[in-house]
């Protein structure tokens, strides 16, 4: 029952967040379309900011779920990351119009609700394991350190993904799809290149940039 209740609290939310804006939107008038008095919204949700916390765990949920046959069966590195990410484009079709008006407060470096915050931590591990698993399960070879280093890599390549599809208004996000079957071959073939003795050192100094940055 109670996680029925919770499940209908945000599906209300994000409905609203979709038709009015986030803004416009209050705990007071997700209780009431979701037919909860608000003190029991706040019982489940502290604010509306906890609310998209739960939009990005359900939509990470779906996500994972939609990638369990490709990366037990795959094991070609490109394949695999091909998968994941036209996986994430088909499940997420559901939230365009939403996210397209709601990303601007994603974007902003300080909100609590952008993908790299401290509050977004356990969406974002989550999907860094996702394409943790997409490096550990393939069966290409991989340099050893950028093995390592590529999972995160790899989940902010998605990022640029998210941004190009919030802003894509092609018919069932088509541009979306061929930005990604453009781009994994790219990647696939830098990261076969990093074994390759001559290419080694750049992939160093590379992975030496990034932990300089991370840091």
């Amino acid at each position: 029952m109670a996680e029925k209740t919770r499940e209908r609290i945000v599906a209300t939310a994000l409905r609203l967040f979709k038709e009015r804006g986030f803004e416009a939107t209050t705990m007071r008038a997700i209780a009431s379309e979701a037919g909860v008095s608000v003190g029991n919204a706040y019982y489940y949700f502290s604010s509306k900011e906890q609310l998209i916390q739960a939009y990005y765990d359900r939509a990470q949920g779906e996500h994972e779920a939609a990638c369990r046959e490709l990366l037990a069966i795959e094991t070609s590195f490109g394949t695999r990351l091909s998968g994941v990410l036209r996986a994430w484009v088909r499940v997420s079709e559901p939230y365009h119009e939403f996210a397209a008006k709601f990303f601007k407060h994603a974007a902003e470096p300080s909100n609590p609700l952008s993908p790299f915050s401290a509050d977004s931590a356990p969406a974002r591990e989550s999907a860094i394991a996702i394409y943790r698993e997409v490096v550990e399960g393939s069966a290409d070879r991989i340099d050893s350190e950028l093995r390592a280093e590529l999972p995160e890599l790899l989940w902010l390549l998605s990022m640029g993904v998210v941004l190009f599809w919030v802003h894509d208004t092609s018919p069932g996000c088509e541009r979306t799809y061929r930005l990604v079957d453009r781009t994994v071959p790219l990647v696939d073939r830098l990261v076969a290149l990093s074994n390759l003795p001559g290419v080694r050192g750049v992939a160093r100094d590379f992975i030496d940039v990034v932990r300089e940055l991370r840091a």
